[in-house]
């Protein structure tokens, strides 16, 4: 190996300096090299320096700031190269004693070395600072977080491909099912649960976009708490217990999940019934779920709030109704200029008729429904809404008034008028129904006997004995308010509830920040 002073060698890159021709040297080699040789070689270079008759120092030891270091080894180097090319004795001098260093074993740092280690350095050539490791408690805590999203993850894209349901249907694809690339707030989890005349039903949802939500869980079962309450004014025995044994899997679902907040709710049968108070006491004591019984006007309110994306910006008068068991909530709704985030707040009129697919059926009898006894519920019915106080609606050709249902019975109906082999919530959720087609499916199902709506898929045995008495409602609806088409919601309180709550705790506001901030 020569010595880098020592002769005319092509010139390499910026980053080393060692086989320059102007004979400038490593700025760390400069302290390894013996200052005996340098000063008997360059004696400018130390004048230059400010160090004349001294050795060079380690870098260690240098006095003055770095800057000022650099700046006088720079200067050192100017000074070796202008005075070694009038030196030639003394650069041989210098070759003879680097080559025997190297023949003693003297470990001289190569050039090969000195960029290896150079990336491993930081500022003024001081090691970097190495990692701390991750404490083993921080550790398994971000696996058991990553495992938990996980396996959550997975759960939920299990439950979102379908919700099965015991009445024959299965609904699937909500509204607010998570889209491609956005995101979902795992650890704010909402649950509703409805306990009505006829059905329980459970939702546990997470928001989403604005005014949404994904569902993560559902359950729906029906459990006819009201059966036999209008003849005896109580609940059934027989009936309790099938709400019971609902309710013990609706409490399974909750506790098996970090809820945040959820309401649960009981409507017209625990209204109704005598002994609705001490059935709700046996719920908790059973299955530790905590019921409120809501009063009628925010039972409409609730149905209202459930289905508000489904108005449209154009549209200007609404009549929607959920057709219950027990009960019927109809609500008059005039948008004017100025549409309110809450489509509740819209609300001019509402009733609650104190008839249902239950309690109808059983008074005129809904296995053999002939036209007569149909039109016979169709003016029980018709007779209620005429105590409905409430201005007639102007209906134009424009499109801005339709009506609105969110029950069963109009998605039966809509599942029938798209012959549905197995009912899909996705294909009737939304869709738009002339008032020919509805007269039309009426007719139909008028015209079959018990055995051929229990045969279809979407009816079922369990609402093939309430369905006409539905339909007699509606009817009745529509007579009142005649429309050139309806739109179907399935839908109904429990998607109000959820709605309310996360507009109360503004989820959507923090969301959207949320994601804001992601995006930076």
């Amino acid at each position: 190996m020569e010595d880098p002073e020592g002769g005319a060698k092509p010139q390499f890159d910026g980053a080393s300096a060692a086989g320059r021709k102007d004979g400038k040297k490593s700025r760390r080699r400069k302290g390894k090299r013996g200052g005996q040789s340098r000063s008997a070689a360059h004696p400018a270079s130390h004048e230059l320096s400010g160090n004349a008759g001294q050795s060079a120092r380690p870098m260690e030891d240098a006095a003055g700031s770095p800057a000022r270091k650099r700046k006088r080894r720079r200067r050192g180097g100017q000074g070796a190269a202008q005075d070694g090319s009038s030196h030639p004795q003394a650069m041989e001098q210098a070759r003879a004693a680097s080559n025997a260093a190297r023949a003693e074993g003297e470990q001289t740092p190569s050039r090969r070395n000195r960029r290896k280690h150079r990336g491993k350095r930081g500022l003024q050539g001081r090691p970097l600072t190495a990692a701390k490791p991750s404490p083993p408690q921080q550790e398994s805590r971000a696996e058991e977080t990553v495992q938990r999203a996980e396996s959550r993850e997975a759960q939920n894209s299990a439950n979102a491909g379908g919700r099965g349901r015991q009445d024959g249907h299965i609904n699937s694809g909500y509204p607010g099912d998570r889209q491609a690339g956005e995101h979902a707030w795992p650890d704010e989890l909402y649950a509703a649960l409805d306990l009505g005349t006829n059905n329980c039903r459970l939702l546990i949802a997470q928001p989403t976009r604005p005014g949404q939500f994904r569902v993560v869980d559902a359950f729906s079962r029906i459990v006819r708490l009201g059966e036999g309450l209008a003849a005896s004014g109580r609940l059934s025995d027989e009936a309790m217990e099938r709400a019971i044994e609902a309710l013990r899997i609706c409490a399974s679902k909750l506790r098996n999940r970090e809820i945040r907040r959820m309401r649960l709710i009981a409507t017209e049968a625990c209204r109704q019934a005598v002994n609705g108070e001490e059935f709700l006491a046996r719920v908790v004591a059973e299955t530790g779920l905590a019921l409120e019984i809501i009063d009628r006007e925010t039972e409409a309110r609730l149905a209202v709030s459930g289905c508000s994306s489904l108005v449209g910006r154009e549209t200007r008068s609404v009549v929607l109704f959920d057709i219950g068991g027990g009960s019927s909530e109809i609500a008059v709704i005039r948008i004017g200029d100025n549409r309110y985030s809450r489509l509740a707040n819209h609300i001019t009129h509402w009733t609650s008729l104190p008839v249902g697919v239950v309690t109808l059926s059983e008074r005129h009898g809904g296995r053999d429904v002939t036209p007569e006894a149909f039109e016979g519920m169709v003016r029980e019915v018709g007779g209620m809404l005429e105590g409905f106080d409430c201005p007639e609606i102007e209906v134009a050709q424009t499109g801005d008034f339709h009506l609105i249902g969110t029950s069963g019975t109009v998605t039966t109906l809509a599942g029938v008028h798209l012959d549905l082999p197995r009912y899909d919530r996705r294909k009737v959720d939304g869709i738009w129904l002339s008032d020919d087609e509805v007269s039309a499916m009426q007719a139909k199902l008028l015209s079959w006997n018990f055995e051929s709506r229990a045969a279809n898929p979407c009816i079922g045995p369990d609402r093939a004995d309430l369905v006409l008495a539905g339909c007699a409602i509606l009817e009745a609806i529509r007579r009142r308010w005649p429309s050139p088409r309806m739109r179907v919601a399935d839908r109904g309180l429990r998607e109000g509830l959820l709605t309310d709550m996360m507009a109360d705790d503004g989820v959507w506001r923090r969301n959207r920040n949320r994601r804001g901030q992601r995006a930076r």
